[in-house]
């Protein structure tokens, strides 16, 4: 009873649950941007998208928006237990956390007021042309919003995903950061390129987002300078 009864068992079982949701989350993202997007983009996909979008898309759309929700939830709350052991936000675990955190946080934001709004002016547009209706004038554009907020949130995943993994197995790296200065350093370039996500679908500096290569470069890019910046302040 371990798993209920003690402090380490009820962090162990949140952990269980933020990773079972963080899976269930990104293996639905990289979904829609590695196969499904690609997929509408091809001839025989685009005869399909508009059946799709009807069909398919909104059930993935649910498992999507509360695999963020849940994984969002259980992971502040493991943040919050943390803290509640009396370790300072300093701390260079927890300072690893939150720069995976602060990238979480935007992708759940990105999810819930901006790709899941947009999806649903989509599929109501495709649900009315279906059925002989005229289609929604904003459907364009609102989806193509949302397609770069979901690249963005591709991006976020690759260097999230290490900073999460760096706090538990990664002790040397951060660990006597100044953390003022990188915060200012590390949370300005992540607010760059959420910023850069939510401006208008067309930007020039967009335009890696377009492919999946590119997002997966922006990505693998965005994780060497974060990490750069990490290790520059902590020698």
């Amino acid at each position: 009873m371990d798993l209920i009864t003690s402090g380490t068992g009820i962090e162990v079982l949140l952990r269980w649950l933020h990773v079972l949701s963080g899976v269930t989350w990104i293996g639905v993202l990289y979904y829609f941007n590695f196969i499904q997007t690609p997929f509408f983009g091809s001839e025989i996909g685009g005869t399909a998208k508009g059946a799709m979008t009807r069909g398919l898309v909104p059930n993935a759309l649910w498992w999507f928006r509360w695999g963020a929700m849940f994984t969002f939830i259980t992971g502040w709350c493991i943040v919050f237990y943390r803290m509640s052991l009396g370790i300072p936000l300093t701390d260079g675990y927890m300072t690893k956390v939150l720069t995976g955190g602060l990238m979480g946080t935007l992708m759940w934001a990105n999810v819930w007021f901006v790709i899941w709004p947009a999806q649903q002016v989509v599929i109501k547009n495709a649900e009315q042309v279906a059925g002989g209706g005229e289609p929604i004038p904003e459907a364009a554009a609102r989806g193509g919003k949302a397609g770069m907020a979901s690249r963005t949130n591709t991006l976020f995943s690759i260097p999230m995903i290490f900073f999460m993994i760096a706090a538990a197995n990664l002790p040397g790296f951060l660990s006597g950061a100044n953390d003022m200065t990188y915060w200012l350093v590390a949370g300005g370039i992540i607010l760059a390129v959420e910023v850069n996500g939510l401006i208008g679908p067309g930007a020039a500096t967009q335009k890696p987002l377009t492919t999946v290569s590119g997002t997966i470069y922006g990505g693998l890019a965005l994780w060497l300078v974060l990490y750069l910046v990490g290790a520059f302040l902590n020698s």
